[in-house]
């Protein structure tokens, strides 16, 4: 279907639900009102440019018009930038017209749980994935995000074998969602004593919080056993059986929450995280049966996939999937992604933008 033959359609629709939700007894469905309204805010930014647009290219049809008739050189001049100013004006309207027909990705407004795990490098590569915590914890902290521990395992030396942690704000997963994958860092371990550069590497999750609607989860398929927490947590973390080990039968999936002393907060969460993963999964399904659509500039987002690379010594952290190199890696290990975020999302359009035009 034509771009502009889109536009009319949902310009259409924008004028029945605007006459829906202005006709008495229009508020006499709560759910139906609510989906209305829903409906006519999404629509209204859409419209509203594209009256804009229709107005711009009415203006550019009438300056056209006049230069045609107009023998006043100081006149045509006028008309002239007149008939610049509306074109370029024009192309930009175009282009943001563009950009808001691309499709929504229904999880860009969900919070996220995150997983990192150590992979490859040992002990350095613990170190690496709590580097990583600490920076999307300063991220988050930037963008006025609240995080929240769900589980981890430490190392002995500061560093982490696995974190899971929840997200929670505006838009979290619509940033974030391009992180999946494998990190990489290069860089010289506190434990070397040599002075040799090590490779070593951590896996990054980011998954949307699913909610109740989204994943059909039978709690009779569920395993719960409790047992005490370990670590340090205080006076009173050790002395109650509060942490919880969930067990998903079906899929085997295993899951322990011992971040909060209260024993019913900790299977809250363990739920969340694996109604998190079972959603992953049915997305992973879905997408493997629509892989050209899937598959993007920016990379399938598969955690195996090598998508970034983190060297201390030269100062420099590499995206592989748009070839982006920055050098200022203090910046970045300190919750500075704002560039880095920016690129893969105007990558990830740009790509989709492709398809919309073909």
């Amino acid at each position: 279907m034509d771009i502009f033959q889109k536009l009319e359609d949902i310009a259409l629709r924008y004028g029945e639900v605007r006459d829906e939700l202005a006709s008495p007894g229009a508020a006499s469905d709560p759910s139906r009102f609510k989906k209305l309204m829903k409906e006519e805010s999404e629509l209204s930014v859409i419209a509203s440019k594209f009256e804009e647009y229709k107005k711009v290219r009415k203006d550019i049809e009438d300056t056209s018009a006049m230069l045609e008739s107009e023998t006043d050189p100081e006149m045509r001049e006028l008309a002239k930038e007149e008939l610049r100013s509306a074109s370029d004006r024009s192309d930009e309207l175009e282009g943001e017209l563009k950009i808001l027909l691309l499709p929504k990705d229904p999880d860009d407004g969900k919070n996220v749980i995150v997983e990192i795990r150590a992979g490859a490098g040992g002990d350095e590569a613990a170190l690496f994935a709590g580097d990583l915590f600490r920076m999307y914890q300063k991220y988050a902290e930037s963008m006025r995000w609240k995080t929240e521990m769900v589980s981890f395992s430490e190392n002995g030396i500061g560093g982490y074998k696995e974190m899971i942690f929840m997200i929670n704000g505006q838009g979290v997963f619509s940033r974030l969602k391009y992180e999946s994958g494998v990190h990489r860092v290069q860089r010289i371990p506190v434990t070397e004593s040599g002075g040799r550069i090590h490779t070593s590497t951590a896996t990054v999750a980011i998954m949307p919080e699913a909610e109740e609607v989204d994943v059909q989860l039978d709690l009779n398929d569920c395993k719960f056993d409790v047992f005490r927490a370990s670590g340090n947590g205080g006076q009173c973390v050790n002395t109650t059986d509060s942490a919880v080990r969930l067990t998903h039968i079906p899929t085997g999936i295993v899951i322990s929450c011992q971040d909060e002393k209260s024993q019913l907060k900790n299977r809250d969460k363990a739920l969340k995280v694996l109604r998190a993963r079972l959603y992953e999964m049915e997305l992973e399904k879905a997408h493997e049966k629509e892989a050209s659509n899937r598959r993007s500039q920016i990379g399938t987002g598969d955690r195996s996939e090598k998508i970034r690379t983190y060297n201390f010594p030269q100062s420099r952290c590499t995206d592989h999937r748009i070839k982006l190199t920055l050098y200022c890696l203090d910046d970045v290990m300190n919750g500075d992604l704002t560039e880095l975020l920016d690129s893969l999302q105007a990558a990830d359009r740009a790509e989709k933008l492709l398809h919309l035009e073909t």
